[in-house]
């Protein structure tokens, strides 16, 4: 993850493999667990419903996240 913008709760990366709405991501770092389901993706602020690998996307998140947390997509 490279960064985190409180004011919106939104994490901003770049992917490595494609993600959609209702996709189920676990957030891992020093100050942070977090399991939760994907209910919002952005990518250049329009909302979209699946991101490719290599995209720039802000994807909302339940609590604050913190850069350099790892983001994991969990298997259905």
């Amino acid at each position: 993850m490279e960064d985190f913008h409180a004011h919106v709760g939104v994490m901003a990366l770049r992917l490595e493999e494609e993600v959609r709405i209702g996709d189920i991501i676990h957030i891992r770092g020093h100050k942070t667990n977090l399991t939760q389901t994907i209910d919002s993706i952005q990518i250049e602020y329009l909302p979209v419903k699946t991101a490719k690998p290599g995209e720039s996307v802000g994807i909302k998140t339940e609590i604050r996240v913190h850069p350099g947390d790892m983001v994991y997509k969990l298997v259905r």
